[in-house]
């Protein structure tokens, strides 16, 4: 019934029982931590073996959220381009709005399995702090969810969403007040409260195990597309695309077709307002090798070596690091990552909205602007999925202004 990546991919059996992707992951936490973490391994492990509680997860996810979500071929997208055929994986038309909603089902079940009944998370664009606040509403669970002063602004639409249904949510007022000083105050939190709490972290970060948990609570996506685009067309795509910040829905859609040579998989990162203004969110393109919450990651810098700020238009990818996993297959070759503008986001954002009468998250439209330079390269029968990780209800209100 369930509908996740199970099998060890061929010669790719990782993390190890450390944690790591080959030099990059770990579980880099003080000596207290590493044995509460080993304790959670363990029990996510025998968790996610047991057929009984997958299938509980997946039937959340089909009663409550809808899945399996859409997959839906863009014909006005295709078109305009009048090259290959474009699908989009259509995660906006989940329950909360987004992809988020797959991890965090999985994550609060386990919590209840262990018997956890407080929930904490870190948000930046508040699309994991939503699904986060909504899930814990249909579990009965208690919810703290920490969130930058700055993206409590520039995503005020969420942070009502969370509190209405229930959430407390918790202004980080230090740092650059965006998503690792909020990750940062609920791990700050999380330790002195770990007994009867449980951190659903909202993506591929933090010390193991949390990025393999994220990973294979997400691997729905990209096993649905594979079996929707054979129903479709008969076989796999040639490229398929996801934006990346901290990396949950590319590592999530990628990982089932990593051991498919002939798939191009493409991650595409914050280019903010330019690699070469220094103000994006770009890691993989310009970070340096170093440990960030927990483990060995791309990480950017500033000139003395330190964490570096990170910048970008959209609130969810504004983060200086990367998953291990992401990490690991870009220095393998594997994934090819490269960065897209502020700008050219927008206008894939309003480009999609025109011509297909969908509204993506400005998250997303990162993955939709790179068709700018890859669709002209394609052949009519070649097949692009495109990860559209989430909806822009959240962002329309801000992004009218660069339209007017």
């Amino acid at each position: 019934m369930h509908k996740y990546e199970k099998e060890q991919k061929h010669g790719y059996d990782l993390p190890d029982r450390e944690g790591f992707f080959g030099e990059f992951g770990g579980c880099l936490v003080p000596l207290e931590m590493k044995l509460l973490l080993k304790q959670m391994e363990v029990d996510f492990e025998k968790a996610w073996n047991d057929e009984n509680f997958l299938n509980d997860v997946y039937k959340h996810l089909q009663d409550w959220s809808g899945r399996p979500s859409p997959l839906y071929l863009a014909e006005n997208l295709t078109k305009h381009y009048g090259k290959g055929k474009i699908y989009l994986k259509r995660e906006d038309l989940n329950q909360t709005g987004s992809h988020k909603i797959n991890n965090v089902m999985g994550q609060a079940l386990f919590a209840k399995r262990l018997g956890k009944k407080k929930i904490i998370a870190e948000t930046g664009a508040g699309s994991h702090g939503a699904a986060t606040a909504a899930i814990c509403a249909l579990l009965g669970l208690e919810c703290k969810v920490f969130m930058g002063e700055v993206d409590m602004v520039r995503q005020k639409a969420n942070v009502d969403r969370m509190k209405l249904m229930g959430a407390e949510v918790v202004p980080v007022d230090w740092g650059q007040k965006t998503l690792k000083d909020a990750c940062d105050a609920t791990i700050d939190y999380w330790m002195k409260h770990a007994d009867d709490t449980y951190y659903i972290i909202g993506s591929v970060v933090g010390p193991h195990p949390y990025p393999k948990m994220v990973r294979c609570f997400q691997s729905i996506m990209g096993v649905e597309a594979k079996e929707q685009l054979k129903e479709a067309e008969g076989r796999l795509p040639d490229y398929v695309l996801a934006c990346v910040g901290a990396g949950s829905n590319a590592s999530g859609m990628f990982y089932t077709f990593i051991d498919e040579p002939e798939v191009k998989l493409i991650g595409l990162e914050a280019g903010g307002e330019g690699i070469h203004t220094g103000k994006h969110s770009a890691t993989l393109t310009t970070g340096k090798k170093m440990e960030l919450h927990g483990k060995i990651q791309y990480v950017i810098t500033d000139k003395d070596g330190n964490v570096g700020e990170s910048y970008s238009i959209s609130a969810g990818l504004d983060y200086p690091g990367c998953g291990p996993e992401l990490c690991y297959l870009k220095d393998r070759g594997r994934v090819k990552f490269y960065p897209v503008t502020d700008k050219e986001a927008i206008n894939a954002f309003g480009l999609l909205s025109r011509l297909e009468g969908i509204v993506p998250a400005i998250e997303s439209s990162h993955a939709l602007a790179y068709l700018e330079k890859l669709m002209p390269k394609t052949h009519k029968d070649d097949i692009v999925l495109v990860n559209l990780s989430g909806r822009g209800d959240k962002d329309g209100e801000r992004l009218m202004e660069y339209f007017e």
